[in-house]
Formats: C-alpha cells, structure tokens, sequence
C-alpha cells in the first residue's frame, strides 16, 4: 500500500471521526461541552506550564547543592512547596473536568444512540441482516455490524474516554515539545566535529538527538504494533458474541431445562469463551512484542541525554544544575515526541472501538432510510394493491397481490409453513422495509404477535404496555384480565416480575389478548395468538374479540392452522406454492 492510498484512508478515518465527536459540541448542550473543553485545555497548559518551573528550578537547587549555598537551598525548598501546591490543585481539577466530561459525553451519546437505534424501526430493521454493512467501506470480508447493546453500552463509552484522554494526551505533548524544545536548544549548545579538514558545528545538538532518537522509535513502535488494531477489534466483538450467548441462556432458561440442554449450551460458551481466549491470547502476543521495544526505548532514554550531554559537564563547560535542567528538558521533549510510541496501544484500541462505532453509526443509517416503495395510507377497510413482497435474502414471496377486506370481515390467513403469512402480516404493520406496492388500512389496530413481549414491570405496566399504565383505571384493567380468562392476574396489577419467563405460554397469549380488550382497537390482527389454549378457551376469546371488533366498526384477520379457529371466520386468504419459474413463491387465492 502507498503513501497516498494510506493518507487517502487516514482522512477517511478522519472524517468518520469527526462525524462522531462533532454532534455533541453542537448540540443543546455544546455551550457546556465547550467550557468543559476550554478548562480542562487551560488546565493542561497550566500543568506544562508548572513543568517549566520545575525544570528552572532544578537548575538553581542543584548549583546550590554543587556550591553548598545553604539559604539558597532553603529558598528554593519553600519555592517548591509553591509550586507543588500549585502543580497539585492543576492535577486534581484536571482529572475531575475531564471525568466530568468523559461522563456527559458519554450519557449524551448514549442517548443519541438509543433514539437512532430505536427511532424507525432500525433496532428490527438491523436483526433482519441486509443491513449489517461492512465496516468503514470496508470489503466484503470487513467484520460486520453485531451486538448493537455492546456498541451502545460499551463502545461509547471507551470511545468519549479515550478521545478525551488521547486529545488531552497529544495537545499536552504538543505545547510540552513547543515549551521545552527552546529550553533544550539553548542549554545543549553547539556539538563541534573535523570532517575533511574542516570543522562543523551543530547546533542545538540535544535537540537533533532527541528528533533522531524519538523518530526512530515511532516508526519500529507502529510496524511493530499496527497487528493490535485488527486483534482489538475482533476481540470486543467476541467478547459481545460470549455475553450474548449467555443472555440467550437466561432468555430460553426453561426451554433448556426441559430440553435438558444444559450440556449443549456449556458447550457452546466454552467455544465462544475459547474464541476470546484464542484472540486475546494473540493480542497479549501482540502487546508482548511491543512492550519488548518500549522498555528497552525508555529504559534508554533515562542515560541517552547524560552520555551525551556528559563530556561538556566534565570539561568544565557546564554546571551540575545545567546537567539536571539538560536531562529535564531532554527528558520533557523525549516524552513529548515519544507519545506516539506511548500511546500505540491504546491507540489501537481507540481505533477498533471507533471502527465498530461507526461501522453502527452506518448500519443505523442504512436501516432508518424510508422505504418509499410500499405506500401506507389511512382506511376503514383493508386495501391491499400491486404488492410485492420479498424476504432479506431478495427471494420474492408475493408478486402483484391485491386484496380487500371490508369492516366486519373475519379473514383467515393460512398456507404451508414459510409461505410468509407472518412476513405479510409485518407488512400490513409497516415494519417491513422489504416491500413495495400499496397498503391502506385502518390505523386504528392492534397486532398480536406469535412470541408477544411483556416488560419485567408491574402487570399494570406490562398490560398497558406500551402505552402509560396511569391512562387506564384499574377496574377497566381488572375487567380486561377477567375476559380474557385471568381472574388470578386480576389482584396482582402491582406485582413485578419477569411474565414471559414466569406465566406459562398460555397465560402470554391470554395476556396479549387481554391488552388487546383492554385498548379496544377497531381491528385486531391475530397470528397464532391462540395456539397454546385448548379449544373452549380459545372459541370464547376469539368470539369476544369479534363482539370487540364489530362494536367497534372493524374486523379481525388471524393466522391459524387449527380447524377450530377456521371455523370462526368467513373469508379465507390461502397463500399457494406456485410452480418453478413462477414471479414469486406463492401467490394469494381469496375465499369468500
């Protein structure tokens, strides 16, 4: 890779970076950010400036030591209380600023987040895969979007810490390098040298050295440490593949144990935990490497300035302060110019969380793009025309399909098994973004899933979910539980737990029935809402739902297998495998 390919992908990396950091300083709260930023710049001036001290003082203690001037060592100790208390005061404010910060930051873009991610419909949009984007433009083979709860929870956060204690890092060593890089060309003097019967002098000598010795290191530091940034990057996504593992454990407990999968699901953490450990393993390889060089470059740089400055100290030409101040100046600029090299881990790893950053940044971004192929508009009835519909893979499952249901309609929706009756359904909720055509129906619904989701809350909260439980009456709420066959439930509207691990498959879907009673929508549309009860319990929800819908000036669509529930209905949607060659997979044949 060239020089011009490699600047042309650092200022990409540079834009990205700058689409991340930016929002924060210009939103409603950038005028505390900036402050925030403004002090804790000052205070890091401040603390190079306390450094500048330092160094002139150790010239005049230490000449007073070599001429054994007891008041004026006594004046420069009292001096040095002055400006440790001072140096002490920086410290402490800049640590607390920065935290202070890192912690607003952090809990802005945490917040930024979790609205993008869950605005539009991305959070779905992300699980269903075509948008998983490779990351940065990155090739195909680039590692992928995952784990969008570790992004939020963790990345951002090592993101705002390590941006501000990166910058705060390189802009100290910049004003440390501008502040003592003077000091150390004054005090280092000429280094003179006959060459072909002339004589050469170099000044600044110190300087020159400090250049050469720090430039050295950087370029040896980055091709030996540049492996850290792919190995962080691939450790923080198992490190999230492992965690998630577990939480599925958690969610599908007591399917497991029924299973009796315990040993399966050991085995599959331990080979998720082995790929973190194989990873982690060659990155500590990585970082052993790294270290090797590191130690050896400061161990080296404690003596470097003494040798070199040592032959003008015993000549005579300098004083012992003067020794002292070289190898502090000598020092200050060898750890400004050595920050790269100091700093490569961590700015590995700095790397590798912005990567996935905005590697999610763009997946949000592709995932919350409107989808204006597929058309929805307001309707008493159902009105369905000219769809099409597709799954993530870009199979079409329907092509052209136009259909209607009138208010009072009881349509079922039935066909072979991965025919998209579901898919079709998400499509008549307008979450589907793999669609086209138009849809009109009557906005006033509810939909009830196969698998519905209940909040570990109170049960009030959970059946009003997702609407505020303080909008329904509690009789209303007790009423609701008792149609839907849950006079248990009826006492318990304070009681918190988790209800899609504690209540049993049939009591979910009575409860998801019950919050559809308790909403009173004008059409309900029921995808195997009922296929845990057994059948008398069943006929009653579902002719209660009826009484809901035609008082209410609706109708009902269901999916079902069961002939009990087809029964119940008067229209049929019956989704057809076509043959090979066909437009799509299926196609949709109405009954009346």
């Amino acid at each position: 890779m060239d020089f011009f390919t490699k600047l042309a992908r650092f200022k990409v990396f540079a834009v990205r970076v700058l689409r991340l950091s930016a929002p924060y300083f210009q939103s409603q709260e950038k005028w505390r950010a900036r402050a925030l930023f403004a002090a804790i710049v000052g205070l890091n001036l401040g603390s190079v400036f306390m450094a500048v001290l330092f160094n002139d003082w150790y010239g005049v203690f230490y000449d007073a030591l070599q001429n054994k001037d007891e008041a004026v060592f006594w004046s420069q100790i009292v001096q040095f209380a002055g400006i440790a208390l001072a140096a002490i005061i920086i410290a402490v404010y800049r640590f607390y600023l920065t935290q202070l910060l890192e912690m607003n930051w952090r809990k802005w873009m945490t917040g930024y987040y979790l609205s993008r991610w869950l605005a539009g419909n991305a959070f779905y949009r992300l699980e269903l895969g075509r948008f998983l984007e490779p990351a940065n433009g990155a090739g195909d083979d680039a590692p992928r979007t995952d784990n969008p709860d570790q992004r939020i929870a963790e990345d951002v956060n090592q993101f705002t810490a390590q941006s501000v204690s990166l910058t705060m890092g390189l802009l100290n060593a910049s004003v440390t390098l501008a502040s003592f890089v003077g000091i150390l060309w004054a005090l280092s003097g000429a280094f003179a040298f006959d060459f072909n019967g002339s004589r050469y002098a170099v000044p600044g000598f110190m300087v020159w050295m400090a250049l050469l010795y720090c430039l050295c290191g950087s370029v040896i530091t980055h091709y030996i440490g540049r492996p850290q940034i792919a190995l962080n990057f691939e450790q923080q996504r198992r490190e999230a593949d492992f965690r998630h593992q577990m939480v599925r454990v958690r969610e599908y407990s007591e399917a497991i144990a029924l299973d009796r999968g315990q040993a399966v699901e050991q085995s599959h953490l331990q080979t998720r935990f082995a790929a973190v450990l194989a990873n982690y393993i060659a990155l500590i390889r990585a970082q052993k490497s790294l270290i090797w060089f590191t130690s050896f470059f400061g161990q080296a740089a404690v003596v470097f300035p003494m040798v070199v400055a040592a032959p003008r100290f015993f000549s005579g030409a300098i004083q012992l302060g003067d020794l002292m101040k070289i190898n502090s100046a000598f020092g200050r600029v060898q750890d400004a110019l050595s920050w790269f090299i100091d700093n490569y881990a961590n700015l590995a790893a700095w790397r590798a969380t912005t990567d996935r950053l905005t590697g999610f940044d763009d997946a949000i971004s592709a995932a919350t793009r409107d989808n204006p192929a597929l058309a929805h508009s307001e309707s008493a009835a159902i009105d369905i025309a000219k769809l099409n519909l597709a799954l993530p893979g870009g199979a079409l499952l329907l092509s052209h399909t136009s259909v209607q249901a009138q208010p009072g309609a009881r349509v079922l929706l039935h066909g072979p098994s991965g025919s998209g009756k579901s898919t079709l359904f998400r499509a008549l909720a307008g979450i589907w973004p793999f669609a086209s055509g138009t849809v009109a129906r009557n906005h006033d619904a509810m939909f009830i899933p196969q698998h519905p989701y209940f909040p570990d809350t109170s049960l009030r909260d959970a059946l009003a979910y997702p609407e505020p439980a303080s909008r329904y009456q509690d009789a209303t709420m007790v009423q609701a539980l008792n149609d839907a066959l849950l006079p248990a439930l009826a006492t318990q509207l304070d009681r918190v737990d988790a209800w899609s691990q504690k209540l049993s498959g049939g009591e979910r879907q009575r409860l998801a029935i019950a919050r559809v009673l308790l909403k009173q929508p004008a059409w309900v549309y029921a995808d195997e809402a009922t296929s845990a009860l057994d059948a008398p319990t069943e006929d009653t929800l579902y002719r209660r739902l009826f009484e809901m819908v035609q008082r209410r000036g609706g109708g009902i669509v269901s999916i079902s297998h069961r002939a009990s529930v087809a029964a119940l209905h008067t229209q049929r949607w019956e989704l057809q495998p076509q043959a090979a060659g066909a437009p799509a997979r299926f196609a949709l044949r109405v009954d009346q």
